[in-house]
């Protein structure tokens, strides 16, 4: 470890002093003067070294673990990421020559919010108390204290009315998924999955040996009048993001919505909602989710992901009650996988309201970046930035073949996904897909610059 970490504060700046310590100790990691699994100074240490408060210190280091530079573990303290990967000669075995290897790829990929400002009083205290009364019995279902405060949250934040009983806690949207497709009584079950979609719930049930069938999506979201008309349907189930469709982000309007109700309920299929950043709407109020309309035929998978961190590893499954009880059954058996300490404390953090805070304050970051994102993007001459109307990504559709972007974006330092990437078939759009939620503006605004120089040349 560096005896004193060569970083010089400016006060006469509109710069905040957490957003100079995470330029500055980016800038010593991307140049090499820290190397993976470097120790940093303890938060108190570099505070006193540097004339600080000690939270400013621990929000830049919150900030940049978000981003994937550190890494923190109770007991070892703060140390650079061991996995980042940094340019720095490497010895081939031929006569010593050297080649350097890629610098360090910045994270962009859809979804990943801001954490610098997650670790404040009331998050602390939450965990603090989990910590010091841990519970005594983990219900399969998960802790009741936590399944009303995610009711009363639903009801607040999304308009839905559920009970407690209704609620299975789970491990995010995949787990909950791969559980429901469990207890499903098909095998294997003939899933229909949005397309384009959201790969990492694509996957899961090809993994469990079950079927997915593409249905077409439109800037709208899905199209109900290209699902099956035959009866019996095709499909058991269907998969959909009727709040947020990914990637293109569009809202199911309210006639599309009724139509796909009316379908599903004569084919007899079940809707499996996912409702991921549905908080996070940019224009108008954020939509009620489709269990509204259908709560008998209806299951909702819901995470804290976007509004905390993904690193929670929280989230939560709506389903109706006798389809609730053998969910419950099932997770008896295999076992509840959200820990009691992380139940207690997100129960906690709920009850006082802090979420509903932290997700407004959100919102007004998020909106600022992404007009940020509009004003560099928004009118190039060989690209097409796709409306934002919510979500912490935006899509950019490309004249230049997608693949040379990515690898041009890669060779500086920019992981971005090919929008080819969301199709379970052919006929994929060429652009690509990044996240703008977890960087600060400056770092933004340099990310967007190289993405506008990259899509234009």
């Amino acid at each position: 470890m560096l005896a004193d970490l060569p970083i010089t504060l400016n006060s006469d700046t509109h710069t905040s002093i957490p957003a100079q310590l995470t330029d500055q100790i980016r800038r010593l990691i991307t140049r090499g003067i820290l190397t993976p699994g470097d120790p940093l100074p303890s938060t108190r240490a570099l505070a006193t070294q540097l004339g600080v408060s000690r939270g400013s210190i621990v929000t830049a280091y919150d900030q940049l673990a978000g981003e994937g530079y550190l890494s923190t573990a109770h007991g070892s303290g703060t140390t650079v990421n061991p996995d980042l990967h940094v340019l720095k000669p490497v010895k081939s075995e031929r006569k010593g020559a050297s080649i350097s290897t890629p610098p360090p790829l910045l994270d962009l990929r859809p979804g990943l919010p801001d954490t610098a400002t997650l670790a404040d009083s009331a998050w602390r205290s939450a965990w603090r108390e989990a910590c010091a009364n841990p519970p005594t019995r983990m219900p399969a279902q998960g802790l009741l204290q936590l399944r009303v405060e995610i009711a009363d949250h639903l009801r607040q934040m999304r308009g839905l009315m559920v009970e407690p009983e209704q609620i299975i806690v789970t491990a995010g949207a995949r787990e909950g998924l791969s559980l429901l497709l469990r207890a499903m009584d098909h095998f294997p079950v003939k899933l229909g999955v949005e397309s384009p979609g959201y790969p990492s719930l694509r996957r899961i049930p090809q993994v469990l040996g079950h079927e997915t069938i593409d249905v077409r999506t439109d800037e709208s979201g899905l199209v109900p009048s290209d699902l099956p008309s035959d009866l019996p349907s095709n499909l058991h189930a269907l998969l959909i993001t009727p709040s947020h469709q990914y990637p293109y982000g569009g809202s199911l309007p309210a006639d599309r919505r009724t139509a796909l109700v009316t379908w599903a309920e004569t084919h007899d299929v079940l809707l499996i909602e996912d409702d991921f950043d549905s908080e996070l709407r940019y224009i108008g109020m954020p939509l009620p989710p489709l269990r509204a309309l259908a709560p008998d035929r209806t299951i909702l998978l819901g995470t804290f992901s976007s509004v905390l961190t993904p690193q929670v590893a929280c989230g939560y499954l709506i389903a109706p009650t006798a389809l609730a009880q053998q969910l419950t059954e099932l997770r008896g058996i295999l076992g509840q996988p959200v820990g009691a300490i992380t139940q207690h404390a997100l129960a906690t953090y709920l009850a006082s309201g802090a979420l509903r805070r932290r997700t407004q304050r959100l919102r007004r970051l998020y909106r600022h970046r992404r007009s940020i994102v509009q004003k560099t993007l928004g009118d190039l001459p060989t690209a097409q930035l796709r409306p934002i109307n919510g979500g912490l990504h935006a899509v950019l559709i490309c004249e230049k073949p997608q693949e040379e972007i990515t690898a041009t974006l890669t060779s500086r330092g920019l992981s971005v996904t090919a929008l080819s990437h969301y199709w379970g078939g052919d006929g994929a759009d060429n652009g690509i897909v990044f996240g703008f939620g977890s960087h600060d503006e400056d770092t933004l605004e340099w990310i967007l610059a190289e993405i506008s120089d990259a899509v234009s040349q």
